[in-house]
Protein backbone atom coordinates (compact mmCIF):
# COMPACT_ATOMS: atom_id res chain seq x y z
CA UNK A 1 0.00 0.00 0.00
CA UNK A 2 0.96 3.66 -0.56
CA UNK A 3 2.18 5.68 2.23
CA UNK A 4 0.76 8.64 1.55
CA UNK A 5 -2.36 10.05 3.09
CA UNK A 6 -4.71 12.79 2.24
CA UNK A 7 -5.42 14.98 5.54
CA UNK A 8 -8.50 16.74 6.33
CA UNK A 9 -8.67 20.39 6.05
CA UNK A 10 -9.32 23.02 8.54
CA UNK A 11 -13.05 22.96 8.19
CA UNK A 12 -13.73 19.36 7.24
CA UNK A 13 -11.68 18.73 10.69
CA UNK A 14 -14.00 21.46 12.43
CA UNK A 15 -17.31 20.03 11.37
CA UNK A 16 -16.19 16.65 12.95
CA UNK A 17 -17.68 15.74 16.05
CA UNK A 18 -16.34 16.13 19.06
CA UNK A 19 -17.87 13.80 21.52
CA UNK A 20 -17.11 10.64 19.09
CA UNK A 21 -13.50 12.02 18.94
CA UNK A 22 -13.13 12.25 22.85
CA UNK A 23 -14.62 8.65 22.74
CA UNK A 24 -11.67 7.56 20.10
CA UNK A 25 -9.23 9.21 22.49
CA UNK A 26 -10.87 6.88 25.37
CA UNK A 27 -12.93 9.97 27.15
CA UNK A 28 -16.74 9.03 28.46
CA UNK A 29 -19.25 11.99 29.51
CA UNK A 30 -19.97 11.78 33.19
CA UNK A 31 -23.54 13.10 32.20
CA UNK A 32 -25.43 14.35 29.87
CA UNK A 33 -28.25 17.16 29.68
CA UNK A 34 -29.76 18.01 26.70
CA UNK A 35 -26.57 19.38 24.44
CA UNK A 36 -24.17 19.46 26.99
CA UNK A 37 -21.70 16.91 27.67
CA UNK A 38 -19.93 16.72 30.97
CA UNK A 39 -16.46 15.69 31.58
CA UNK A 40 -13.77 14.87 33.41
CA UNK A 41 -11.63 17.14 32.13
CA UNK A 42 -8.54 15.83 30.10
CA UNK A 43 -6.42 18.57 30.66
CA UNK A 44 -5.86 17.95 34.77
CA UNK A 45 -6.87 15.69 37.24
CA UNK A 46 -10.21 16.52 39.01
CA UNK A 47 -13.04 15.03 40.85
CA UNK A 48 -16.29 17.27 39.62
CA UNK A 49 -16.68 17.58 35.45
CA UNK A 50 -16.03 20.77 34.68
CA UNK A 51 -15.45 20.21 30.62
CA UNK A 52 -18.04 20.24 28.81
CA UNK A 53 -18.94 19.54 25.01
CA UNK A 54 -21.89 21.46 23.38
CA UNK A 55 -23.09 18.75 20.58
CA UNK A 56 -25.41 21.40 19.45
CA UNK A 57 -22.56 24.12 18.33
CA UNK A 58 -20.37 21.40 18.38
CA UNK A 59 -17.80 23.33 20.57
CA UNK A 60 -15.92 22.77 23.89
CA UNK A 61 -15.19 24.94 26.85
CA UNK A 62 -12.85 24.37 29.97
CA UNK A 63 -14.20 26.03 32.95
CA UNK A 64 -11.15 25.29 35.43
CA UNK A 65 -9.14 26.57 32.37
CA UNK A 66 -11.10 29.22 30.63
CA UNK A 67 -10.60 27.92 27.45
CA UNK A 68 -12.32 26.70 24.75
CA UNK A 69 -12.92 26.16 20.65
CA UNK A 70 -13.04 23.43 18.35
CA UNK A 71 -11.81 20.42 17.41
CA UNK A 72 -8.61 21.69 16.75
CA UNK A 73 -8.24 24.20 19.44
CA UNK A 74 -8.83 20.91 21.47
CA UNK A 75 -5.90 19.00 19.42
CA UNK A 76 -3.47 20.98 19.68
CA UNK A 77 -4.02 22.07 23.29
CA UNK A 78 -4.64 18.16 24.31
CA UNK A 79 -1.19 17.16 21.80
CA UNK A 80 0.61 20.16 22.16
CA UNK A 81 1.36 20.35 18.83
CA UNK A 82 0.70 22.52 15.78
CA UNK A 83 -2.20 22.71 13.60
CA UNK A 84 -0.84 20.76 10.29
CA UNK A 85 0.62 18.39 13.07
CA UNK A 86 -2.81 17.33 14.36
CA UNK A 87 -4.35 17.36 10.81
CA UNK A 88 -2.14 14.54 9.99
CA UNK A 89 -3.27 12.97 13.45
CA UNK A 90 -6.68 12.67 12.40
CA UNK A 91 -5.84 10.69 9.49
CA UNK A 92 -2.40 9.52 10.15
CA UNK A 93 -0.43 7.56 7.04
CA UNK A 94 -0.06 4.16 7.39
CA UNK A 95 3.65 4.39 7.74
CA UNK A 96 3.01 5.54 11.61
CA UNK A 97 3.11 3.02 14.33
CA UNK A 98 0.10 1.27 14.44
CA UNK A 99 -2.51 2.58 17.19
CA UNK A 100 -5.00 -0.15 18.53
CA UNK A 101 -6.75 1.74 21.20
CA UNK A 102 -7.87 4.03 18.42
CA UNK A 103 -8.41 1.67 16.12
CA UNK A 104 -10.86 -0.53 18.11
CA UNK A 105 -13.03 2.42 19.02
CA UNK A 106 -13.25 3.40 15.85
CA UNK A 107 -14.96 0.49 15.15
CA UNK A 108 -16.85 0.70 17.79
CA UNK A 109 -19.98 3.21 17.69
CA UNK A 110 -20.65 5.19 20.84
CA UNK A 111 -24.49 4.36 20.12
CA UNK A 112 -25.62 1.15 20.53
CA UNK A 113 -29.61 0.06 19.20
CA UNK A 114 -31.50 -1.95 21.42
CA UNK A 115 -34.75 -2.22 19.96
CA UNK A 116 -36.48 -0.97 16.75
CA UNK A 117 -40.80 -0.26 16.24
CA UNK A 118 -43.03 1.30 15.18
CA UNK A 119 -43.49 5.09 15.82
CA UNK A 120 -45.65 5.12 18.90
CA UNK A 121 -44.33 7.59 21.21
CA UNK A 122 -46.32 10.81 22.54
CA UNK A 123 -42.90 12.77 23.06
CA UNK A 124 -42.08 12.09 19.47
CA UNK A 125 -45.70 12.73 18.36
CA UNK A 126 -45.08 16.10 20.04
CA UNK A 127 -41.87 16.61 18.40
CA UNK A 128 -42.84 15.89 14.55
CA UNK A 129 -45.45 18.30 15.81
CA UNK A 130 -43.31 20.88 16.39
CA UNK A 131 -41.38 20.26 13.23
CA UNK A 132 -44.44 20.32 11.14
CA UNK A 133 -43.95 17.03 9.70
CA UNK A 134 -47.16 14.51 9.10
CA UNK A 135 -47.41 11.65 11.86
CA UNK A 136 -48.22 9.59 8.96
CA UNK A 137 -45.19 10.25 6.22
CA UNK A 138 -42.56 10.12 9.46
CA UNK A 139 -44.68 7.00 10.32
CA UNK A 140 -43.82 5.35 6.81
CA UNK A 141 -40.08 6.43 6.64
CA UNK A 142 -38.98 6.36 10.08
CA UNK A 143 -39.09 4.34 13.17
CA UNK A 144 -39.09 4.32 16.73
CA UNK A 145 -35.42 3.44 18.32
CA UNK A 146 -34.41 2.79 21.30
CA UNK A 147 -30.86 3.45 21.93
CA UNK A 148 -28.12 3.51 24.03
CA UNK A 149 -25.49 6.03 24.37
CA UNK A 150 -22.94 5.75 27.32
CA UNK A 151 -24.82 3.26 29.54
CA UNK A 152 -27.68 5.21 29.38
CA UNK A 153 -30.88 4.98 27.07
CA UNK A 154 -32.70 7.13 24.85
CA UNK A 155 -36.06 7.60 22.51
CA UNK A 156 -35.13 8.76 18.71
CA UNK A 157 -37.09 8.74 15.66
CA UNK A 158 -35.04 6.73 13.32
CA UNK A 159 -34.41 7.24 9.94
CA UNK A 160 -32.46 4.14 7.90
CA UNK A 161 -30.19 4.37 5.78
CA UNK A 162 -28.79 2.27 2.41
CA UNK A 163 -25.96 0.92 4.60
CA UNK A 164 -28.33 -0.35 7.78
CA UNK A 165 -27.50 2.54 9.65
CA UNK A 166 -29.75 4.91 11.40
CA UNK A 167 -29.44 8.57 11.69
CA UNK A 168 -31.44 9.84 15.36
CA UNK A 169 -33.55 12.55 16.17
CA UNK A 170 -35.20 13.76 18.95
CA UNK A 171 -35.94 17.64 20.81
CA UNK A 172 -32.39 16.94 21.76
CA UNK A 173 -30.00 15.03 20.57
CA UNK A 174 -28.85 14.85 16.89
CA UNK A 175 -27.05 11.44 15.76
CA UNK A 176 -26.41 8.51 14.45
CA UNK A 177 -24.85 4.70 14.48
CA UNK A 178 -22.42 3.37 12.48
CA UNK A 179 -22.21 2.14 9.09
CA UNK A 180 -23.41 6.46 7.92
CA UNK A 181 -24.31 6.42 4.40
CA UNK A 182 -26.92 8.30 2.04
CA UNK A 183 -30.61 6.68 2.12
CA UNK A 184 -31.74 5.93 -1.12
CA UNK A 185 -35.33 5.40 -2.14
CA UNK A 186 -35.86 4.12 -5.75
CA UNK A 187 -39.35 4.32 -7.34
CA UNK A 188 -38.53 4.04 -11.39
CA UNK A 189 -38.41 7.55 -12.14
CA UNK A 190 -36.23 9.59 -13.82
CA UNK A 191 -36.14 12.38 -11.57
CA UNK A 192 -34.26 12.61 -8.90
CA UNK A 193 -34.63 14.61 -5.81
CA UNK A 194 -31.83 15.26 -3.35
CA UNK A 195 -31.74 16.47 0.73
CA UNK A 196 -29.20 16.83 3.01
CA UNK A 197 -30.91 16.10 5.92
CA UNK A 198 -34.10 12.96 6.35
CA UNK A 199 -36.44 16.40 7.68
CA UNK A 200 -36.48 17.92 5.05
CA UNK A 201 -37.35 14.63 3.03
CA UNK A 202 -39.92 14.20 5.47
CA UNK A 203 -40.91 17.94 4.90
CA UNK A 204 -41.25 17.38 1.44
CA UNK A 205 -43.47 14.57 1.43
CA UNK A 206 -45.25 15.98 4.29
CA UNK A 207 -46.05 18.85 1.42
CA UNK A 208 -46.62 16.57 -1.42
CA UNK A 209 -48.40 13.27 0.30
CA UNK A 210 -50.47 13.55 -2.36
CA UNK A 211 -48.68 12.59 -4.96
CA UNK A 212 -47.63 9.33 -3.65
CA UNK A 213 -43.96 7.22 -3.68
CA UNK A 214 -43.83 7.38 -7.15
CA UNK A 215 -43.67 11.12 -8.36
CA UNK A 216 -39.57 11.08 -7.86
CA UNK A 217 -36.48 8.93 -6.51
CA UNK A 218 -35.11 10.33 -3.54
CA UNK A 219 -31.67 10.75 -2.46
CA UNK A 220 -31.05 12.28 1.74
CA UNK A 221 -27.23 12.60 1.88
CA UNK A 222 -27.66 12.08 5.86
CA UNK A 223 -24.05 14.40 5.22
CA UNK A 224 -23.05 16.60 2.69
CA UNK A 225 -19.95 15.28 2.75
CA UNK A 226 -21.86 12.53 0.60
CA UNK A 227 -22.61 14.71 -2.53
CA UNK A 228 -20.02 14.45 -4.28
CA UNK A 229 -19.45 10.34 -3.80
CA UNK A 230 -22.98 10.14 -5.11
CA UNK A 231 -22.32 11.94 -8.76
CA UNK A 232 -22.53 8.74 -10.23
CA UNK A 233 -25.39 7.48 -8.94
CA UNK A 234 -27.30 11.28 -9.41
CA UNK A 235 -26.39 11.45 -13.10
CA UNK A 236 -28.55 8.24 -13.82
CA UNK A 237 -31.47 10.48 -13.88
CA UNK A 238 -32.94 12.87 -16.51
CA UNK A 239 -33.21 15.58 -13.72
CA UNK A 240 -32.10 16.11 -10.50
CA UNK A 241 -33.61 18.35 -8.34
CA UNK A 242 -31.61 20.08 -5.35
CA UNK A 243 -33.22 20.83 -2.01
CA UNK A 244 -30.11 21.65 0.11
CA UNK A 245 -29.37 23.94 2.58
CA UNK A 246 -28.91 27.72 1.80
CA UNK A 247 -25.71 27.58 3.84
CA UNK A 248 -21.93 27.77 2.80
CA UNK A 249 -21.83 24.22 2.62
CA UNK A 250 -25.01 23.67 0.66
CA UNK A 251 -24.40 26.40 -1.76
CA UNK A 252 -21.37 24.92 -2.33
CA UNK A 253 -22.94 22.01 -3.27
CA UNK A 254 -25.24 23.94 -5.59
CA UNK A 255 -22.59 25.53 -7.34
CA UNK A 256 -20.47 22.23 -8.39
CA UNK A 257 -23.26 19.98 -9.40
CA UNK A 258 -24.53 23.19 -11.68
CA UNK A 259 -21.33 23.08 -13.35
CA UNK A 260 -21.90 19.43 -14.21
CA UNK A 261 -24.37 19.82 -16.39
CA UNK A 262 -28.40 21.51 -16.92
CA UNK A 263 -29.93 18.18 -15.59
CA UNK A 264 -29.32 19.82 -12.07
CA UNK A 265 -31.72 22.31 -10.97
CA UNK A 266 -31.39 24.52 -7.54
CA UNK A 267 -34.77 24.29 -5.91
CA UNK A 268 -33.68 26.12 -2.92
CA UNK A 269 -34.93 29.72 -4.15
CA UNK A 270 -38.20 27.99 -2.55
CA UNK A 271 -37.26 28.81 0.66
CA UNK A 272 -34.71 31.45 0.38
CA UNK A 273 -34.45 33.68 3.42
CA UNK A 274 -34.59 30.43 5.50
CA UNK A 275 -31.44 27.87 6.27
CA UNK A 276 -33.49 24.56 5.12
CA UNK A 277 -36.87 23.14 3.79
CA UNK A 278 -37.88 22.37 6.88
CA UNK A 279 -37.35 25.45 8.74
CA UNK A 280 -39.22 27.43 5.94
CA UNK A 281 -42.21 24.73 6.35
CA UNK A 282 -42.22 25.94 10.36
CA UNK A 283 -41.77 29.12 10.08
CA UNK A 284 -44.47 29.61 7.25
CA UNK A 285 -46.73 26.86 8.58
CA UNK A 286 -46.72 29.17 12.09
CA UNK A 287 -47.36 32.90 10.19
CA UNK A 288 -48.84 32.26 6.62
CA UNK A 289 -50.78 29.42 7.09
CA UNK A 290 -50.07 28.79 3.37
CA UNK A 291 -49.71 24.98 3.66
CA UNK A 292 -52.26 24.46 6.55
CA UNK A 293 -54.50 21.82 4.40
CA UNK A 294 -50.95 19.63 3.84
CA UNK A 295 -49.61 20.03 7.33
CA UNK A 296 -51.38 18.22 10.50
Amino acid sequence: MKSEATYPNCQQAREMDLVDYLFTLGFRPTRIRNWDYWYISPFRDEKTASFKISRKHNLWYDYGMGKGGSLIDFGILFHGCSIPEFLKRLHAPLTLPPQPTIRRAKEVSPIQIDRVRALASPMLMVYLKQRRVSFEVARKYCREVCFTLYEKTYTAIGFKNSGGGYELRNAWFKGGNSPKTPTRIENGSPSLAVFEGFFNFLSYKTIYREQGDHDMDFLVLNSASFFEKCRPFMDRYDSVHLYLDRDGTGFKCRDLALSWGDRYRDESPLYAGYNDLNEWVQQVGKSLRKIRKTIP
